[in-house]
């Protein structure tokens, strides 16, 4: 070979080999963390996050490959909460996905600079999560669980199921101002459909017991279990005297009614958390919270359990179960 040809192709090799090395180098971890209000044994909440990383996959994130996923589960503590969101935190990761208004406000305690994705929360806005729905202006955005406008539709599905209702105890939690927010909802068109409501507290196991036990005493009554953490929490109780006294109850989603409620009416449980890997492949590519707006849900879904109005001694008219997306034997 000519030294001139041995030089030329020795340049050729040396000018290759940083492009080889840069084929061989390996993805670049992302990480990804996830605070869940719920207990890490719920099945709907499983469900939920199994759609959430079914869809980065899609999106071409992996976990174990290009990104890691550090997972917290609070199980309804609320010093869980707070614990599990300053760990997270100091993981450092790119991007953190936050359940329900109670990771958020502990997880922004803990950073105003980390990304976060919400789900499953109402007003984001009055909870000084966000300073508007089309430009968050912060580290946080997200998808709402609904408007306060929804809380209507449980009581017309309430008085759908049994016409009789007259009374309409409203369960909700009097320390939370989401609650109020549904509950005055409700107020305001119950005379409307000729229906009484009446507050009622669910912060203890006690004090729900008493309040529904009481409540009961009297005829043509029913129930609505307004969206919260605590309604989470002692959703197999509520459930369970919804049964022993015999009165209908709507539930704000579908895990009430898989718990043995009768009926819910809310947000799509899984659309959310797809949407939400959206936002969260944006933010992995470069985008910025302050820049994804806050999104409303568009998807709604009717939940009734037939086990529940057989228990209860009620025959869930035709035309509602024709209308139900799933229905419960």
């Amino acid at each position: 070979m000519k030294r001139r040809e041995f030089i030329t192709l020795l340049g050729g090799a040396a000018a290759a080999w940083p492009l080889a090395a840069r084929a061989q180098q390996p993805e670049r971890m992302r990480r990804i963390g996830v605070l869940l209000f719920q207990a890490a044994d719920e099945p709907e909440t499983q469900v939920r996050v199994k759609a959430f990383v079914r869809r980065l996959e899609e999106l071409g994130w992996a976990d174990g490959r290009n990104a890691r996923i550090d997972y917290r589960w609070a199980a309804a503590e609320a010093d869980r909460v707070r614990r599990y969101a300053a760990e997270l935190v100091a993981l450092a990761p790119d991007v953190i996905l936050a359940s329900g208004a109670t990771t958020v406000s502990a997880l922004q305690l803990a950073t105003r600079t980390v990304p976060i994705v919400f789900v499953n929360v109402v007003d984001p806005v009055g909870a000084g999560f966000v300073n508007s729905l089309s430009r968050p202006g912060g580290n946080v955005t997200g998808f709402t669980n609904f408007e306060y406008g929804l809380s209507v539709k449980w009581l017309e599905l309430l008085k759908e199921i049994a016409p009789r209702m007259t009374r309409a105890a409203v369960l909700r939690d009097a320390d939370n101002p989401v609650t109020g927010g549904q509950l005055g909802a409700i107020q305001g068109v119950a005379p409307s459909f000729g229906v009484e409501v009446t507050p009622l507290s669910m912060r203890e196991a006690s004090e729900i017991e008493s309040a529904v036990t009481a409540f009961a005493r009297e005829a043509n009554g029913g129930m609505i279990v307004t969206g919260s953490p605590s309604a989470l929490r002692h959703r197999q109780l509520i459930a369970t005297l919804a049964v022993r006294h015999r009165l209908p109850a709507v539930y704000s989603n579908r895990v009430f009614v898989s718990g043995g409620g009768l009926a819910s009416y809310g947000p799509d449980t899984l659309d959310r958390f797809q949407n939400a890997a959206g936002y969260v492949d944006r933010i992995l590519k470069g985008e910025k919270p302050t820049d994804l707006p806050v999104q409303n849900p568009t998807k709604y879904e009717l939940t009734v359990n037939l086990k529940a109005a057989k228990a209860i001694g009620l025959e869930v008219p035709p035309s509602l179960l024709a209308r139900a997306d799933e229905v419960i034997e």
